[in-house]
């Protein structure tokens, strides 16, 4: 290593849920320059719903150092805080320096959903043979394209044509079903979502793919359902049965509403509360995720 390199450390520890936000305090409080959340088992995580944080049921925490931590120091505090009882819990390691964000940013490409839409972050220039493509860069706000409920919701998105149509996404998220909604010809589209910061990066999505005079991104209380030709809802099982009557009132007689965000397991449950008034679904499944189309 070089006399102008910079020697990383990583601390890492697996936790309960519940745990979390007082070892993120106790990690950045002794100098982590980043903290991480992985998965410390096997446990696939849906991507969290408006609001919410969704976690694997044992969550292994990760935190980066640019200098030694003072384990001890270290483990005081993660002991004072209720999420550490023995020392030897902590998992150290040193790594050589690099461009970490760089390097995430390297790992995120390109995606096909379809025959013709491209999801493109924006530090890689699209092909000009690429159809429709959405610039859109991992962020804060779900909802890439990368996991399989949005891949779903995507691809059936790939095959419409909205021309002329007012569509509803109902839990925007990144805004990025909105946005593939556009593409496909939507006249208006209006976002739902009840976290500011997702109606935030709804709309610098929405600008930054050329396409912010056709999508209106509202908060939930701000919202007036109005009947339309296409509801979009990505969410979770348990918002979409909760939801089912306020979303239905958004559908016009003759319209479509796709749902999403749902594991095999909840399929029957969901549908259940729709097929009254919209009748049987479509059903398609990825990785153990559903995507349900009901014709009204």
């Amino acid at each position: 290593m070089s006399e102008n390199d910079t020697q990383w450390y990583t601390v890492r520890l697996v936790l309960e849920p519940s745990q979390i936000d007082a070892a993120e305090d106790a990690l950045f409080e002794q100098g982590a320059q980043a903290v991480t959340l992985l998965d410390a088992e096997d446990h696939p995580v849906h991507e969290p719903g408006p609001g919410e944080r969704l976690l694997w049921p044992q969550v292994l925490v990760e935190a980066l150092f640019d200098h030694p931590p003072a384990l001890d120091t270290l483990a005081s505090e993660l002991s004072a805080a209720g999420v550490l009882v023995e020392a030897s819990a902590l998992q150290t390691a040193s790594l050589a320096d690099r461009d970490w964000v760089r390097a995430w940013m390297d790992e995120y490409q390109p995606m096909r959903f379809g025959a013709g839409l491209w999801i493109c972050p924006n530090h890689i220039e699209p092909d000009p043979a690429w159809p429709r493509v959405i610039r859109l860069d991992p962020g804060l706000a779900f909802g890439s394209g990368t996991h399989p409920t949005t891949a779903l919701c995507l691809e059936w998105l790939d095959g419409q044509d909205l021309s002329g149509q007012t569509v509803i996404d109902y839990g925007c998220g990144s805004g990025i079903l909105a946005i593939a909604a556009a593409l496909q010809g939507a006249e208006r589209v209006i976002g739902v979502d009840h976290d500011p910061q997702a109606i935030e990066a709804t709309r610098d999505n929405a600008q930054r793919n050329g396409v912010a005079d056709a999508i209106e991104a509202l908060l939930p209380a701000d919202f007036q359902p109005e009947p339309c030709r296409l509801v979009l809802a990505n969410i979770l099982a348990g918002p979409l049965i909760e939801l089912s009557d306020r979303i239905c009132d958004c559908l016009a007689p003759g319209g479509r509403l796709v749902l999403s965000g749902i594991l095999e397991t909840q399929a029957e449950d969901v549908a259940a509360a729709y097929r009254s008034r919209l009748g049987e679904p479509t059903i398609a499944v990825r990785d153990g995720w559903v995507r349900l189309v009901f014709e009204g």
